[in-house]
């Protein structure tokens, strides 16, 4: 199936963009049904104001801790505990990567 690229209008601020094969061929590829609604920067603004789940970020209160690997401070979403670790964003992903075999 041969795509061409379309002109589509965006529902957020009615300006006109282009939807185009590559992405068309994309969209096909990975089982999408509809076209998009919203133009690139309408598209990015509203990821910005959403979290990966599809919620609002809110203003959450971190917290200091220390990493339990490298000792560097870093800051976690959560009240961290004595009787469990806490790493940074690095040694986290070392533990997990580890843990799962990769």
């Amino acid at each position: 199936m041969a795509f061409q690229d379309k002109t589509l209008v965006c529902k957020e601020c009615g300006k006109e963009f282009v939807f185009t094969a590559g992405e068309q061929e994309f969209y096909a590829e990975k089982g999408f049904e509809n076209e998009p609604i919203r133009c690139k920067d309408c598209r990015d603004a509203r990821k910005k104001k959403m979290n990966g789940n599809g919620q609002r970020k809110q203003n959450r209160q971190m917290y200091e801790a220390v990493c339990a690997d490298c000792g560097a401070t870093t800051q976690v979403p959560f009240k961290p505990r004595n009787d469990r670790p806490v790493y940074c964003s690095e040694c986290y992903q070392n533990h997990h990567t580890a843990q799962n075999g990769y």
